[in-house]
This record gives structure tokens, sequence and C-alpha cells, in this order.
């Protein structure tokens, strides 16, 4: 489990397509905490670490993974968002975010406001039912509040914190992102429905 506030930005510095998927290889600082077969959350895609060694480590993506996030699009000096998972006894400063990408959004909009960077994402339907105005959302794995919703998509507003620390400070129009909505409400949907 995480909690969508990056820890760090870290660097492909190798992708490389295989049979049945492909391999990233990432440099970052975090690499030199994980050990072989840890969870690390790449760009909101909670990853299996692959022969960590200094600060490098691998990942595999498996077919699924490549048809349903935007990380096989990544090439070396892409920047991604990298979270080590929760511990037991760490904050929740964020919104519980487990890596499983439901789906991807497309940057339609960015404009400035102020000290802040507003941000609307066209999303599928299908994905749009569970996100509410002030509710959370993952993009691209950090946890954002929802300002606006409506039937084609949602905006964020991306204060300087963001903007600092995570690789949405590239964001422009026609950018694929990873997205993961709140479990709890999928959860919720499930229970209501069976009654």
């Amino acid at each position: 489990m995480f909690t969508g506030l990056v820890q760090e930005l870290g660097r492909v510095v190798e992708s490389a397509q295989q049979d049945g998927g492909a391999r990233l290889r990432i440099e970052a600082g975090c690499a030199g905490e994980l050990s072989e077969g840890d969870s690390v959350l790449v760009n909101g895609v909670c990853l299996t670490a692959a022969e960590p060694e200094g600060r490098e480590f691998g990942a595999d993506l498996s077919e699924e993974t490549l048809a349903r996030s935007s990380l096989g699009s990544l090439g070396p000096g892409d920047n991604v968002n990298l979270e080590l998972p929760l511990r037991p006894a760490d904050r929740l400063g964020g919104h519980i975010v487990q890596g499983h990408v439901d789906g991807l959004g497309t940057v339609a909009a960015v404009r400035e406001a102020g000290l802040s960077r507003e941000v609307r994402f066209d999303a599928p339907a299908a994905l749009l039912r569970y996100v509410v105005e002030k509710g959370s959302i993952a993009v691209d794995g950090v946890s954002l509040t929802v300002m606006r919703v409506d039937g084609g998509g949602f905006e964020v507003s991306l204060i300087p914190e963001t903007l600092d620390r995570t690789n949405l400070t590239d964001v422009e129009a026609g950018r694929r992102v990873n997205l993961e909505v709140d479990v709890i409400a999928k959860y919720v949907e499930k229970l209501v429905n069976r009654k």
C-alpha cells in the first residue's frame, strides 16, 4: 500500500522490449533501500524491484502492465515519480493508493493560476463514476484532490510543492497519465450493488 506522496523523482536509464513485456532500469536514491522482490510505485504502478544495484534497480513490465499504463512509452532520460511502500507506523498523508492502475487519462488543458497550475484531465466514463469533487485520485502515482468533475473529465490544482517534487511539473496537453481511483469508492459500489 502507498500514500500517493511522491518520495523521489527517478530517471529511466534503460527501456528494453522483451518477449511478452519490457524491462525498465531506473536510477534513484531509493534504489539502495530496495531488495530483490520489493514493491515500488513507479508513476502510479506497483512494480517489483529486480536486480537492485547501487543507485539503480530494474522492473519488469508484463503485457497487462503495458496495456493498462503509460509505462511502455517511457524512454531513457524520462523522469518518474517513485514511492516506497507504506510501513505500519507511517502517516497516511495522501490517500490509500494500491498501485493498480484503473486506466489512462489525457491532459486536456493546463492553466497557470497564481502560484499553482490547474490541469484538466479527460478520463473514461467508467472511471469518472468514482471521481467526486474534493475527493482523491492518483495521477501518475500522485495523490491529488479533485477540484471539479463533469461527464468528460476532472480538474486538479497542482501546488508549488507538487510541481517541485513530481514529474507533473512537465504536464502539457496530450500527455497520457496513469489513473487510479479511490479503492474505497469501488468497494462501496460493489457492496451497494449486492443489495
